[in-house]
């Protein structure tokens, strides 16, 4: 009976957990880095959001200080790029993503979006339908218009932002399903 040791259930929800919390620091180091780089690594109120964030997820202050550090250096460069997007059943979708390589990520964006058998929509054409918002946590995209969809198309819509969620370049995903 190998593999049903305590060591063995342990070991594997560790793995878990770690993998989760790895995904999200790498979202969190990007977030940083950019607000890093425009501050010039001084103190700046989105740094300092940024920074809070990190602290929320437990972040080592080593980790959030090299990122800092990394960013404030000559030659580091994040883009930060929204992508516009229709899912299934018309949804409009807002893809944010910070990067270092637009083409990888357009070519990421757009496969996973290909995939699961929704399209990239060109530029305005989907932000006439929400408006930002500033929110403690930063500027969100708020829906000004809803689009009702069937339960199948909410089932697909969830499927491809888990996928999107999934890719390290993407931050936030932002909907107008009802």
């Amino acid at each position: 009976m190998s593999g049903h040791n305590k060591w063995s259930q342990i070991k594997h929800k560790k793995d878990i957990t770690d993998a989760k919390k790895s995904k999200i620091f790498s979202k969190l180091v990007r977030f940083i880095s950019v607000e890093a780089k425009l501050s010039g690594g001084k103190d700046s109120p989105g740094l300092r959001s940024a920074i809070e964030k990190a602290k929320k997820v437990n972040m080592p202050k080593d980790i959030i200080e090299k990122a800092v550090k990394k960013a404030s250096e000559p030659g580091a460069h994040m883009d930060s790029i929204a992508y516009e997007a229709y899912g299934p059943g018309g949804v409009g979708i807002i893809i944010e993503t910070l990067t270092d390589s637009k083409n990888r990520t357009a070519q990421d964006i757009k496969h996973i979006l290909v995939a699961n058998g929704s399209s990239l929509a060109g530029i305005g054409s989907v932000t006439w339908a929400f408006m930002k918002e500033k929110t403690p946590e930063g500027l969100i995209w708020k829906p000004t218009t809803f689009v009702s969809a069937e339960d199948s198309d909410l089932e697909l819509l969830e499927k491809l932002v888990d996928d999107l969620e999934e890719n390290d370049d993407v931050q936030d995903v932002y909907t107008n399903a009802e």
